[in-house]
């Protein structure tokens, strides 16, 4: 663990930013709890306010940062996108892609308020976790949260009552579920309501990811009228009734991603999407012996500096429950051995680059996940919801931040002449330059400190103490 002396200078560099998020004393909190994000090993806020061996106070301080502070999570993330819209390289450009999804915050433990025992598909089993769900800005040369909010389990009585008041029929032989087996019960309720979500009056009795997404996405749109980024997202949000949504009622571009299981249908009747690509696979195979045209074409890319080939078929098709889409099969190898890459848009016109293109500009929000619990974007120890979604607040805050230096010349220039390493531009690289810098501000601290005669034992101490606590 690395003791710290002073705030680092990339949070100083960027913190006037907020000054009109927090009071004057919460505002000293929270530069030291993204100093802590970036620097310490340990990202609770014991663990951060540990590693402060000068101007030392109480853990209660950055816990009331959290949970007693009054200021506003909307307002902070707005002050953090206006700092990236003054930097030419962080602006949102016509260029850029959202993509929507979410991730597990696992804990081990149930006591933490509204977090729930879910399935993890990465490590196959149920973990006791929160669920973010996160809107995300990328294009060729930055990429940062815009929006996100923490999924809540359904309230079993609440979305009775409500599927009740909407006028939705409760089948009577189910009520023995209550008291005989609760877990059935709440299953067969949100059957009912994934059944009727479309109208309003069921939809307010619980939100969905699906419709956290859609609300996100609607703010979005909204805040940005001129600014019609197309969407994309995984298999598990290409449900036919948020690709309606987002065609009909914001009426803006999607790609989503099918399934093998999804189907296409055809003249001669459905068939299963990997199947239709077994087919397209043996016609292009015979299209290239007789000399003709192939099925899959070559396409090329641009991807963050880089050009990426895929070998690619493109064609209006109805996909069953989606109806008319432009849909996209692609495969990474000329044999067309690899695994197909299914995706469908509701832009008809659109072409197989394009549509690739911003697909390709899912993968960044998979990175900001796993970088930002570096950033200790799961880290929390408080048990308050909204202290839990504050805590993730500081966490994009810290990442943008991070981004934001990438863009910042005279930033950069400063931090590079001062512990001389060389930059990748990853979120990742500027958190090693900035724990290189503090270790740079403690050897000064020392220095500073003998050459005004004051013994090593007395500077050593604090520095010693933090470390061995």
């Amino acid at each position: 663990m690395l003791p710290m002396v002073e705030i680092p200078e990339i949070v100083q560099h960027y913190a006037p930013f907020f000054t009109s998020v927090f009071s004057p004393d919460a505002f000293k909190q929270f530069q030291r709890y993204l100093s802590g994000l970036i620097v310490s090993e340990n990202k609770t806020v014991a663990g951060i306010n540990r590693i402060f061996v000068i101007d030392i106070r109480n853990q209660s301080s950055l816990n009331r940062l959290l949970n007693d502070s009054p200021f506003s999570v909307k307002d902070l993330n707005s002050a953090r996108l206006s700092l990236l819209e003054s930097i030419p390289g962080t602006q949102m450009k016509r260029k850029g892609v959202l993509s929507l999804d979410d991730t597990l915050l696992t804990h081990y433990g149930r006591h933490f308020e509204k977090i729930a025992y879910l399935y993890d598909h990465v490590e196959r089993h149920y973990v006791w976790a929160h669920n973010l769900v996160n809107l995300h800005y990328s294009d060729d040369q930055t990429d940062y949260p815009v929006k996100f909010t923490l999924w809540e389990p359904a309230d079993v009585k609440a979305m009775e009552d409500g599927l009740i008041a909407a006028g939705i029929k409760i089948n009577k032989g189910k009520y023995v579920l209550k008291e005989e087996d609760p877990k059935k019960w709440r299953n067969y309720l949100l059957n009912l309501w994934r059944r009727h979500q479309n109208k309003p009056a069921v939809q307010k009795t619980y939100e969905s990811k699906l419709i956290l997404g859609q609300q996100m996405l609607a703010e979005f749109y909204s805040e940005h009228p001129d600014l019609k980024l197309p969407v994309t997202f995984d298999n598990w949000y290409t449900q036919p009734s948020f690709c309606r949504y987002l065609d009909k009622t914001l009426k803006v571009p999607f790609v989503g991603t099918l399934s093998d299981e999804d189907q296409v249908v055809l003249e001669t009747g459905q068939k299963r999407l990997d199947e239709f690509d077994r087919q397209l696979r043996e016609e292009h195979d015979e299209a290239i012996k007789a000399g003709k045209s192939p099925v899959f074409t070559k396409i090329t890319i641009p991807y963050k500096g880089d050009k990426e080939t895929y070998y690619s078929y493109c064609k209006i098709l109805n996909i069953h429950n989606f109806g008319k889409q432009r849909l996209v099969i692609n495969h990474g190898k000329k044999d067309l051995s690899d695994t197909a890459k299914l995706y469908i848009t509701n832009k008809l016109n659109w072409q197989a680059a394009g549509i690739t293109r911003i697909r390709r500009h899912r993968w960044p929000v998979e990175v900001y996940h796993e970088e930002g619990k570096e950033e200790g974007l799961d880290q929390y120890q408080v048990r308050d919801f909204n202290a839990i979604l504050r805590h993730i607040a500081l966490v994009s805050v810290t990442y943008s931040l991070l981004r934001a230096a990438q863009h910042d010349n005279a930033l950069f220039h400063k931090l590079q002449q001062t512990v001389e390493t060389k930059l990748d531009g990853s979120a990742a690289s500027w958190r090693r330059n900035t724990e290189a810098y503090s270790l740079w501000a403690l050897a000064t601290f020392i220095a500073t400190g003998i050459s005004q005669g004051q013994s090593l034992h007395s500077i050593m101490a604090p520095l010693m103490s933090a470390v061995s606590y």
